[in-house]
């Protein structure tokens, strides 16, 4: 199979094939049943948004009134707009494997911090706390890998060198 050649929007190379591809985003992360109470790890619930499309249709109330003898119109056709939106997918409540609060050590918020900081996601200062810019800056980092929340996956931490892989990703 060959290599399928991408980058991530920081610029970093990616280079795999197949099952790896999909290793290496988050969007394969999530689950549609809610984990069972012997599941391993944390989990977190998330929402996800809504595509919602909008129709706008003009129905003719009347048509317009012609001259019979010129051709030339004396009133124009009426029309009602009609518009109705419909939620067209998503919506659906998903859980994903997330990052232990336990695991989540001051010095580990730090590097996480650093490892956003050079991807040029993050500006403040390794504080060491999950702040608003922190989360902000996980959002950012996982909605381009396909899982838009603030919450960090344990795949992302996983990608950004925050804390070991749970298994070996394929070469």
């Amino acid at each position: 199979m060959p290599a399928t050649p991408a980058a991530t929007r920081d610029g970093a190379p990616i280079v795999a094939t197949g099952a790896a591809v999909a290793r290496l985003t988050l969007a394969g992360e999530w689950r549609d049943k809610a984990p069972g109470a012997g599941a391993p790890g944390c989990y977190h619930e998330e929402r996800r948004p809504a595509v919602v499309e909008t129709i706008t249709e003009h129905a003719l109330v009347a048509p317009e009134k012609l001259d019979p003898v010129t051709g030339v119109v004396l009133e124009p056709a009426r029309y009602n707009t009609i518009t109705e939106a419909r939620i067209v997918e998503g919506g659906e409540r998903l859980w994903f494997r997330r990052v232990c609060d336990a695991d989540l050590t001051p010095d580990r918020v730090v590097t996480l911090q650093r490892a956003l900081a050079a991807r040029g996601l993050y500006a403040g200062a390794g504080t060491g706390q999950i702040d608003a810019a922190t989360r902000a800056a996980i959002r950012a980092y996982q909605s381009q890998r396909g899982l838009i929340s603030p919450v960090l996956s344990q795949r992302a931490a996983e990608q950004m060198g925050v804390i070991f892989w749970r298994e070996r990703p394929a070469r």
